[in-house]
This record gives C-alpha cells, structure tokens and sequence, in this order.
C-alpha cells in the first residue's frame, strides 16, 4: 500500500466533549477486558477440577505469561503514543511508519519465545518446585503457549492501532469474540468432550492459543477494512532506526514495568513455596479474581492514553486536564468496589476454585490484607498511564520498580521471617502506599513541565 498524505478531518479526540469520548472510547474496551477478566478466572476454575496441582502449576506459569503480555502491550503503548500523536500534529506519514514499523516490531519479538517454549520451559519450573506433576503440568501448558506466541502478539498489535485512532468498539468485539471462543473450547479441550480425547492442561494451552489466533485475525480485518486513518506500508518496507527508536522510548520503560510484575511474581511464588505450595495456588487465584477489578481501570487506561497523546500534540491543555481528573475519578470508584467486595465476601469467591479447607485458611485473610492496597491503586495506576502518554515512561518506570521490587518484594521476604504466611500479604498494602507517595510526587513534575504551559 502507498502511503497518502491527505490532510483528514479533525479526529474525534480533539473536539468530542470529554466526558462522552472519555466514556465512548473507553467502555468497549472495559467490557471487553471484563470478558479477558472473566476468561482467566474460568479458566483457572476448569483447571482447578484437574487438581490442586494443576492450578499451581498454572499460578507458577504466570510470570513467563505476563512476560509476553510486557513486551507485546510495551511495544503496543509505543505505538500507540506516537501514532496518536502524529495524528494530532496531522503527520499522516509519520502515523503510517509507526503502525509499519511497529507490526514489524511485535511479530519480531515473538521468535524469542518460540524458541524458550523449545529450550527453556522445563529448566524454568525445575527451579521453582521438585514436585514432578506440578513440573509435567507446567510444562504442557506454558510450551503450547510460547511457542505460538505469534497469537499474542498479533491480537495485541493490531488492536492498539485500533485503539490509536479510537476505534475502541472494534477492539471489544476482536477482544471478546477471542476470550468467548477460549471459555467454549475450554472444557471440550480439557475434559475430552464431545468424542475428543482428554487433554488436561495441554487442552487449556490449545484454547488459549486458538482465541487469540481468531482474535488477531478480526483485529486485522478491522485495520483493513475500518481504520481509514492509517495505511501499513508493505511495499519495500525497511525498518527505520528513528521511528523505532521513538516506540521504544516509551515502550521499554513500559516492557520493563509490565515485566517487573513477572519478577515480583516468581520472587512471590519462591517465598510462599517456603510455606506451602497451597499459598502459590492461593496468590494464583489472588490474580485471576482481582482482574475483574483491575481490568476496567485497565481499559480506562487503554482509552485514556491515545486521548491524552492526541491533545499534547494538538496543544489543548483543558482537554488534557479534563481527561486525567474524570480519568482519576472513575478508576478510584471501581477500585473502591473491588476493595468493599474482596472485604465481604473472600471465601465465596475462593470456593469456585474448589478451594479445600487449607486454602480457605490462607486465602480469606490474604484477599482481606492485599485488597487493602485498591485503596491507593486507582490514583496510581492513572498517574502511570499519564506519564506513559506524556512521553515519560521512565517515571512509570521507577515507580513500577519501587513498588515492587524496592518494597513489596524485601517487605514480603522480611515478613515471611515471622514464620506466618498471613504476614506475608502486608506487603502488598505497604508497598502501594510507596507508589502513592512517588505518583502524587512524579504527576507535579509532570503538570509543571509538560502540561502548564500550554494553551488553554
């Protein structure tokens, strides 16, 4: 395809009232990662009916998932800034070579999994646990999932370029057909139904790996048919150092912010499998319920980010500000919801998890003592998409590493000492209250040097 330099109409996102295109842009994308939300826990609850084991095995796999997910939405949020920008400066060039250069960037970045799903899967989980079935599930499962990691990071890519010109509505459909098909083929996969053979975790990688597949497949077809904004440019295609360079420098701060999730994780699980491997499936459990919390501030952000991109490049402070404290508002009403639900109602919520009496022991007092941290989390999350779309992913950066590296993790391991595995989950409160502190500190910078100056 040519690239075209036509100047188009002003982009809804410098001229519809905030609140409706704050609302607009972002519910699909709630609804839509509410059914993501609701696929991981359906997911782990088929699993959970394999066994206990299992559902470690699968809590255990996370940080090599989460891993994937780092680089594919890291290099996803690059694009996103700069292709929004470039549309709010009206370079249609400039917007083409960042959607070009950044499917470039996605599809290469997957062959690195490829080859850990052949060489490195087995080496992972034996250094984490010596119980050889949690090691033989782990293993059917997380090699299935990395070596078609293509799927992934397609439906990742291709969505964020729907997302960058506000095409939110597409992404729901691309994001919830693919989870649907995932919760469908779930049991079939699993369990051996309908004459197919009985896969167990292997069948759950396979499901995976087809609702992302079909998923990536609709997020193409829309930026073909749909996204008349941006064209991808295929003809004598070459990687340009320049535009690829400016994904990344909000993309890396992003790629390691999500990853360090995947450290504070596997450092997580070593310390609680100092307990019991009950307290891994427990933190497990932990994340896939507490998706439905933050999945919605999650899709907030996904709308949020090429708003506030869009409006820096086109100068308009009011729309700027507007954006971030509606933005602000809504993502602390939904953290405060989940926090009040976690309170009241702990041991219902584990007990679709086929939680035994061990697990309800552990589990009620950690979903109390982490929800703690929701409190703070809503003004945290925002202030680091903020930084994100401003062209400061290094503050998201060191805020992330902070958290969770700098406090959770030694607060987690000190506290273990004790001897209390209940102790263990302070952590979590304890260190979303450093985050508080470093946001609140990072979004004055921000305002002062980025935001103040601009027109009204």
């Amino acid at each position: 395809m040519t690239v075209t330099l036509e100047r188009p109409a002003e982009n809804k996102m410098g001229v519809m009232p905030i609140h409706r295109l704050l609302i607009t842009m972002s519910v699909p994308m709630m609804i839509s990662m509410m059914v993501q939300a609701l696929y991981n826990v359906v997911d782990s609850i088929f699993v959970a009916q394999i066994s206990e084991n299992a559902l470690t095995a699968i809590s255990l796999s996370f940080p090599i998932q989460n891993f994937m997910i780092a680089v594919g939405s890291g290099t996803g949020v690059g694009i996103n800034a700069l292709l929004s920008r470039s549309l709010g400066e009206k370079n249609i060039e400039n917007a083409n070579k960042a959607a070009t250069n950044g499917i470039f960037l996605a599809f290469s970045s997957c062959l690195v999994f490829m080859a850990f799903g052949f060489l490195g899967v087995r080496p992972y989980f034996s250094t984490q646990t010596n119980v050889a079935e949690i090691i033989e599930y782990g293993c059917d499962y997380l090699f299935i999932c990395s070596v078609f990691s293509f799927a992934v990071f397609g439906q990742i890519t291709f969505e964020r370029l729907l997302q960058s010109t506000g095409k939110t509505f597409y992404t729901m459909i691309t994001q919830a057909t693919g989870a649907i098909v995932n919760i469908i083929l779930d049991p079939i996969l699993i369990f051996g139904y309908f004459g197919l053979p009985r896969m167990e975790m292997t069948g759950a990688a396979v499901a995976t790996v087809i609702g992302q597949t079909i998923a990536m497949l609709l997020a193409i077809y829309f930026n073909i048919t749909k996204n008349r904004e941006i064209e991808v440019i295929s003809k004598g295609f070459r990687p340009e150092r320049e535009v690829i360079k400016r994904i990344y420098a909000v993309g890396i701060p992003t790629i390691f912010m999500i990853s360090i999730g995947s450290l504070m994780t596997f450092g997580m699980n070593k310390i609680l499998l100092s307990f019991t491997s009950t307290a891994v499936a427990v933190f497990g459990v932990y994340f896939r319920v507490q998706g439905f919390v933050f999945m919605p501030v999650f899709g907030l952000n996904n709308a949020m980010v090429p708003i506030l991109a869009y409006n820096l490049g086109a100068r308009k402070r009011a729309r700027i500000t507007g954006t971030i404290k509606l933005s602000m508002t809504y993502a602390i009403c939904f953290m405060l919801t989940g926090f009040f639900i976690l309170q009241l109602i702990p041991d219902q919520l584990l007990l679709f998890f086929n939680a035994s009496t061990e697990m309800l022991n552990i589990g009620v007092p950690a979903f109390r003592t982490i929800s703690l941290s929701f409190i703070f989390a809503g003004f945290c999350v925002i202030a680091g998409s903020v930084f994100q779309a401003m062209g400061n992913g290094m503050m998201s950066l060191f805020v992330s590493l902070a958290r969770q590296i700098g406090v959770l993790l030694p607060s987690a391991y000190l506290l273990a000492k004790s001897g209390s595995v209940n102790a263990v989950w302070w952590a979590f409160p304890i260190a979303e209250i450093a985050s508080l502190i470093f946001s609140g500190i990072f979004m004055k910078q921000i305002y002062d040097q980025e935001i103040r100056s601009l027109p009204k």
